[in-house]
């Protein structure tokens, strides 16, 4: 018999009621410390006083009114990321699957009101992840995303990662945009170098191509900055994101540069619920923390020490782990064992981690996890990686 909830999940046997910064509790009273912050979504940790401040001085004021009126919240929470970005203008959304949905169309309709309507081709990339609609899983492409939901949307070329050549040669009179993430999250903690940013925007300048950024898992001061694109010196000119920017309440957004959001007039998108003022009470909380130059700092010097402690593991258990790979807080630890085992031995010794493509596990914990808990987890990997071989010898 069929589960009440439709069994689209390999879950783990764990039941957290409560959550206390970068730890989480579950049912049964054990503790687990959380590096994975509901992939790359907890970037405050979990209970945040002010975000509970926030959301609950929200909750008594006003939860939700369509966007066919003026949302005071949603207006300050757009003016906060113009101002701290490329961007001219935002959408809200509730996910980034759905900031995947309307960059796409943004994309296409600024050709077509540019009077280039066979413009509608977008480039993506192997092992990249944009969420899980029709648009997000034919820009993906990959046989585990798209198996059993054909037809897919049309209009999406992929190519090789890092494959320079096969992108220069794929871009032509067809091509609307460039979709890349900076880093890949779901295809295995896997960075774009600086310089292979600053030639895609050189290769769109040349083109007239746009270029997409999905930073929907990087983004929201995981690298240190406030866009992992920042690093390269880079702008896009249409970027998702999400996960970290709600701080853990539903919300994403699509920003835009005033040109290539041209198309987008009324009528032309919408959304019930996005940039509610639930959502963006807590949006605007997070922001206030997250920009400013001292939090992205502390990310920076937090994740050098993380990264520092990860590569002495690695170093330590060369016969469990190959390799640490990623950008500040999107680290990303390549295994010689299943990474499957890892992550669930974790889950024995206390530590929650994250699986995903290529073999590798990732740590994308709260943005303001305390040293202690950086070491802590450390020490609770170094005792899983001995378990691990103790298990498979």
């Amino acid at each position: 018999m069929i589960s009440s909830v439709l069994p689209t999940y390999n879950r783990a046997n764990l039941n957290f009621v409560k959550g206390e910064g970068s730890w989480l509790i579950e049912a049964d009273g054990r503790r687990f410390l959380d590096m994975g912050a509901g992939i790359a979504v907890n970037v405050l940790g979990h209970a945040n006083p002010a975000l509970v401040d926030a959301l609950t001085t929200q909750a008594n004021a006003l939860w939700h009114v369509s966007n066919l009126y003026t949302i005071p919240q949603q207006q300050a929470l757009a003016d906060k990321l113009v101002d701290a970005s490329f961007a001219d203008t935002v959408f809200f959304t509730n996910s980034g699957t759905e900031s995947c949905e309307l960059a796409v169309k943004m994309a296409r309709k600024y050709w077509h009101d540019k009077g280039a309507p066979e413009r509608t081709d977008i480039i993506t990339f192997n092992g990249s992840f944009h969420g899980r609609s029709s648009a997000g899983i034919a820009a993906t492409g990959g046989e585990k995303m798209v198996g059993g939901f054909g037809p897919l949307l049309p209009g999406f070329v992929h190519l090789p990662f890092g494959d320079h050549d096969a992108l220069t040669a794929a871009v032509n009179e067809n091509t609307a945009a460039i979709l890349v993430e900076p880093v890949q999250g779901e295809g295995g903690i896997r960075p774009l170098s600086d310089a292979c940013l600053k030639g895609l925007r050189d290769l769109c300048d040349e083109t007239g191509t746009l270029l997409i950024l999905d930073e929907v898992q990087c983004g929201m001061g995981r690298t240190g900055k406030l866009f992992a694109h920042e690093w390269a010196g880079i702008e896009p000119d249409i970027m998702m994101s999400a996960k970290g920017i709600g701080g853990g309440f539903p919300l994403g957004a699509v920003l835009a540069t005033e040109d290539a959001a041209s198309g987008m007039v009324a009528g032309t998108h919408g959304s019930t619920y996005g940039g509610n003022p639930l959502a963006c009470a807590v949006g605007n909380a997070v922001m206030d923390i997250v920009a400013t130059p001292e939090f992205l700092a502390e990310v920076s010097r937090k994740s050098g020490a993380l990264r520092q402690k990860l590569e002495g593991l690695v170093a330590t258990h060369s016969d469990i782990f190959d390799e640490v790979r990623g950008s500040g807080m999107m680290l990303g630890v390549k295994c010689k064992v299943a990474n499957m085992d890892v992550v669930n031995v974790g889950y024995e010794n206390g530590l929650i981690t994250i699986p995903a493509g290529d073999n590798v596990v990732r740590f994308l914990p709260a943005l303001n996890i305390s040293d202690e808990d950086i070491a802590t987890a450390v020490d609770l990997l170094d005792k899983t990686a001995t378990e691990v071989k103790n298990k498979t010898a």
